[in-house]
C-alpha cells in the first residue's frame, strides 16, 4: 500500500472525510459542463468515482487518454445520486491532485475493455493484457487461483505431499505427440516435455513416499477443442500407495464436492458416494463414456421391433431409440435439432412422435406404423412423446444414440436439472480391444492399469480359454455434466503381470524393458500396490465458472492453432542457435 491509502473497492459511507490517495486505469471519463465531470478509477479490487468540479482539474483530466495508470489524492464525500449496483456507490472521490503514473500512448484502443468479450478471439488472444483488465474476464483468472488453493489445501489436508516431477524427461509412447526439447550436449538426442508425470509419480510410490500430489504442467502437442487446450494444461495429480480404487474414490469424492459448492456457478453438488457405471453399460444406456446425469433420457436397444427391410437404414445393423416425453415443440425444432445432431455425431438421425390421440405421425411414421402397437409398448409411449433414432453399426449407433441424449435433453423444456454438478464414475473399462486400423489385439486405454483378475485372466486369455475382450481392467473414469475430469487406475505393478498383459499384444518383455526401462526396472525391487488418478484443473475451472471455452479460464491461452499471437510463438530462431542445437531446417514441399 506504498502508493496508495485505499483500493479503488474499499471506500465506504464510514470513510467520508477522510483524504486517501488513490491509484488505478482511467476507465471513463464523462464531462458534464465546463467544470463538471465525472472519472471511472478502477483497479484491481474495483472502482470509484473521482468528480471533477474545476476549470483547472477539468484541463488536468480532459488531457490523459483512456486506460492510463494515475494517482488521485482527494476527499471522500457521500454521494448524491448513490448507485446501489457498485460496491463503492455511496461516495466519491473530490480530488486535489492527479497524477499520471502511465500513460496510454493510444487514443483508439482495440476494443472496450469492459465489453472485450464481445470481441474477435484473435483480438482478445493479441491484447490479452487489456482484454484481462475487464472484469468478467479477471474473475475468471481469480477463480482459478482459488480453486487452486483450495485444491492444495484439501490434498495436504488427506495427508498427500505435494512433490514436482520433471519437466525435461524422455519421450515415450502415451498416446499423444511429445514436444520434443533438443539436448545440445547430446547431439541427435532430444528431451521431451512429459504428457503427464505418470512414470515418475509411479516411481514415487516405489521409493516408498505414500501419498503424492500436485499441480502438474503436461504437455501435449494435439488439437485443440472447446474443453481441451492445446499444447499444455494442468491437472491435479495424485498416486496413493498400498491403496484400492476404493481408496481413490474415497479422496476425491471428499476432496471435489465442497470445492464445487463453494466456488460453482451452481451450489449443488453430488455428495458422496458418486454413482458408478460400467463402461459397457455407460454406452447401451447413455450412449457415451462421458454421460451428463443432469439430463433424464436414455437409450434403448429397439433393433428387434424396428428392423425392416423397407426402410434401408433400419435393414440392418443396431437401432437405438430416445424417448423424449411431454413433447410440444414445432416441426421447425425437431428438424433444426436433428441437423446440429448430424454435425456432431457425422451420422443421420430420425424420429417419429406419438401425438395427442397416440397415432404415430412425422418423420419415419409410415415405416413404424406397421408394428404400432409393438414399438409403443416396448417403449412404454404415450401420447405428445417424441422418439428419436440412431441406426448402423453398434458403435456408430451409440456415439449418434449419445449425441441425441445430449442435444434434445439440453434443448427441450424439463428433461435436464441443469443448476447442478453431477459427478459420476465410469468403471470396469475393457483392457484390449480390436484396432481399427491394424485388426489386431490393442490395448483398450492405459496399458499400464491391473487387469481385473490379475495373471489369472491373462493366462486364460492365452492358453484360448477366455476372449482377451472380455478381460476388464481396474481403471475409472470422472466425469462432472458430460465433462471427462479424469482418467485413473490402478497400477500394474508386477512385472510378471505387465509383461503377460503386453504379451497378448505382441510385445514381449525385452520390449517392455526398451520402453519403459526404469518403471520395470523400478518394479523389481519390490513395488507397493498403488493407484491414482489426475482431474484437470482447466476443465473444473472451467465447468465451475460455467464457460464453454476452456480458454477463457487460461491466463494466457494459445490460439486453436496452437500459436500465442501475443507473444508470437512458435516462432523463428537464428542459425547460430539452430547450429549450437545441432539442428538444421530443411523446407517441406506439398
Amino acid at each position: 500500500m506504498q502508493s496508495r491509502t485505499h483500493t479503488c473497492g474499499e471506500l465506504r459511507l464510514a470513510d467520508a472525510g477522510k483524504k486517501v490517495r488513490l491509484v488505478g486505469w482511467l476507465e471513463n471519463f464523462r464531462e458534464v459542463g465546463a467544470e463538471l465531470g465525472f472519472v471511472v478509477l478502477r483497479d484491481f479490487y474495483g472502482t470509484t468515482q473521482i468528480v471533477v468540479e474545476t476549470a483547472d482539474m477539468m484541463k488536468v483530466v480532459k488531457a490523459i487518454t483512456k486506460e492510463s495508470t494515475i494517482s488521485v489524492e482527494g476527499v471522500v464525500r457521500e454521494r448524491s445520486s448513490k448507485n446501489a449496483k457498485q460496491a463503492t456507490g455511496e461516495i466519491e472521490v473530490v480530488p486535489e491532485k492527479v497524477e499520471v503514473l502511465g500513460r496510454c500512448r493510444y487514443n483508439e484502443l482495440p476494443f472496450e475493455i469492459n465489453h472485450s468479450r464481445e470481441a474477435d478471439e484473435s483480438s482478445r488472444l493479441k491484447y490479452r493484457y487489456l482484454d484481462l483488465r475487464n472484469p468478467e474476464v479477471k474473475k475468471n483468472i481469480i477463480l482459478r487461483s482459488q480453486v487452486i488453493a483450495a485444491l492444495r489445501s484439501s490434498m495436504i489436508d488427506h495427508g498427500f505431499m505435494e512433490i514436482t516431477t520433471p519437466i525435461l524427461t524422455v519421450s515415450s509412447p502415451e498416446g499423444a505427440r511429445d514436444y520434443l526439447v533438443p539436448a545440445r550436449k547430446h547431439p541427435g538426442k532430444f528431451y521431451a516435455l512429459p504428457q503427464a508425470p505418470q512414470q515418475f509419480k509411479q516411481l514415487l510410490m516405489v521409493s516408498g513416499f505414500d501419498r503424492y500430489f500436485q499441480i502438474a504442467p503436461c504437455f501435449r502437442d494435439e488439437d485443440a477443442r472447446g474443453d481441451r487446450s492445446p499444447g499444455e494444461f494442468y491437472q491435479l495429480d495424485m498416486e496413493m500407495a498400498f491403496a484400492s480404487q476404493e481408496d481413490v474414490f474415497e479422496v476425491l469424492e471428499d476432496v471435489l464436492p465442497p470445492i464445487f459448492a463453494k466456488y460453482g456457478t451452481y451450489n449443488r453438488a453430488s455428495s458422496a458416494p458418486f454413482k458408478r457405471i460400467p463402461y459397457l453399460t455407460a454406452m447401451e444406456k447413455y450412449g457415451s463414456d462421458k454421460p451428463d446425469l443432469r439430463i433424464d433420457l436414455t437409450v434403448e436397444d429397439v433393433t428387434d421391433v424396428l428392423r425392416t427391410p423397407d426402410f434401408a437404414p433400419f435393414a440392418d445393423g443396431v437401432i437405438k431409440a430416445v424417448v423424449i416425453s411431454n413433447f410440444h415443440e414445432s416441426r421447425k425444432f425437431i428438424d433444426k435439432t436433428m441437423a446440429d445432431v448430424e454435425v456432431q455425431a457425422g451420422n443421420k438421425g430420425y424420429w417419429f412422435r406419438i401425438d395427442e390421440n397416440g397415432e404415430v405421425v412425422g418423420g419415419i411414421s409410415k415405416f413404424v406404423a406397421p408394428k404400432k402397437d409393438e414399438v409403443i409398448a416396448k417403449l412404454n409411449l404415450e401420447p405428445n412423446t417424441l422418439v428419436v433414432l440412431s441406426a448402423g453399426t453398434k458403435a456408430a449407433a451409440q456415439k449418434t444414440a449419445g449425441v441425441l441424449v445430449k442435444t434434445f435433453g439440453a434443448a427441450v423444456p424439463g428433461h435436464m436439472d441443469k443448476e447442478q454438478y453431477a459427478f459420476c464414475w465410469i468403471v470396469d473399462f475393457p483392457m484390449y480391444e480390436i484396432g481399427d486400423e491394424s485388426g489386431e489385439l490393442e490395448f483398450c486405454h492405459n496399458p499400464f492399469s491391473m487387469p481385473s483378475g490379475g495373471l489369472d485372466v491373462l493366462l486364460k486369455a492365452e492358453k484360448g480359454e477366455i476372449d482377451p475382450l472380455t478381460i476388464m481392467a481396474d481403471q475409472y473414469d470422472l466425469v462432472c455434466n458430460g465433462v471427462e475430469l479424469s482418467s485413473g487406475a490402478v497400477r500394474n505393478h508386477d512385472p510378471e503381470i505387465m509383461v503377460k498383459a503386453f504379451e497378448l499384444v505382441r510385445l514381449g518383455e525385452e520390449d517392455v524393458k526398451k520402453k519403459f526401462p526404469a518403471m520395470y526396472n523400478a518394479f523389481c525391487y519390490g513395488a507397493p500396490p498403488h493407484a491414482g488418478i489426475a482431474p484437470g484443473v482447466d476443465r473444473m475451472v472451467m465447468l465451475l465458472a460455467g464457460e464453454e471455452s476452456i480458454r477463457e479460464i487460461i491466463p494466457f491461452p494459445m490460439n486453436k492453432n496452437a500459436q500465442d499471437i501475443m507473444m508470437g510463438a512458435p516462432g523463428y530462431v537464428t542459425d547460430k542457435q539452430l547450429e549450437e542445437l545441432h539442428i538444421k531446417t530443411v523446407e517441406v514441399t506439398e
